[in-house]
């Protein structure tokens, strides 16, 4: 039987919910540092979600939505500028106002440092964002608690390939039946399943009507003792909120089936 070693997290919207009110308003403030008129609403944004990865999801946006805009040379060069903005936009708003983290996260993250289980990071957003969430969010020496961040363009394909999961299960030196993996998104769950990872959904507004057939756990978020989580799908057996025995005993059971 497989022992667990180690929990990978997802980052936006599974660490905390940074879609609407971070990245959201960081992309608007780029649009409008570069003259742009465009504005994307909160439904918007829920439909732009579909595409993992900011530059890919501002192509996608040029393509389909087709906005005003002026003549580019370059679309791949004006899109890789519009996105350092909302980099730098995106850092600059988490230094200057806390995003609180998802219920359960921080209990859950201390539990593990506790008990010698590995962490590490798998996303698709970059380096740079990674480091300004947890950073601000978790504690100032967050990043080393974290044995692997894989993040970005590290990877080929970003999810719902599973390069990002596999990058950070070869950094490990770690097999999937050792780890469990946290999501929030259908992208996230699809790139974690074909890792071969147990993985737990916890979903939220944008994510909660996504398909997530197969997740071994489906739950409101990590709950916390006196927050339970809310059950969608799989068994939690007496418990009311996630913690490391959950993690290992959802490991064990998969290993015997």
């Amino acid at each position: 039987m497989a022992k667990l070693e180690a929990l990978i997290f997802d980052v936006d919207g599974t660490l905390a919910n940074t879609e609407k009110d971070a990245h959201r308003v960081a992309f608007n403030r780029a649009f409008a540092d570069a003259g742009l008129a465009w504005e994307w609403s909160v439904e918007l944004y829920g439909k732009l979600l579909k595409v993992a990865g900011g530059k890919e999801r501002i192509r996608f946006y040029i393509k389909d939505w087709q906005p005003e805009m002026p003549e580019v040379e370059d679309l791949t060069e004006f899109i890789k500028g519009l996105h350092a903005s909302k980099t730098k936009h995106y850092c600059d708003l988490l230094a200057n106002e806390v995003l609180p983290l998802r219920p359960g996260v921080r209990r859950l993250i201390n539990e593990a440092r506790e008990k010698g289980i590995r962490l590490a990071i798998a996303t698709t957003t970059t380096p740079a964002n990674v480091t300004a969430l947890v950073t601000h969010s978790l504690a100032p020496d967050a990043m080393d608690w974290f044995e692997v961040i894989a993040a970005g363009d590290m990877v080929p394909q970003k999810k719902p390939a599973p390069d990002i999961f596999l990058y950070a299960l070869e950094k490990m030196n770690l097999n999937a039946d050792q780890c469990v993996a946290f999501e929030d998104s259908g992208n996230g769950w699809l790139s974690a399943r074909d890792s071969n990872l147990t993985t737990v959904v916890t979903v939220n507004n944008y994510t909660e009507n996504q398909d997530f057939t197969g997740a071994d756990l489906i739950l409101s978020n990590l709950g916390e003792p006196d927050q339970p989580f809310k059950v969608m799908s799989g068994d939690v057996g007496k418990k009311s909120y996630f913690d490391v025995e959950l993690a290992a005993d959802l490991l064990s059971r998969k290993s015997n089936t």
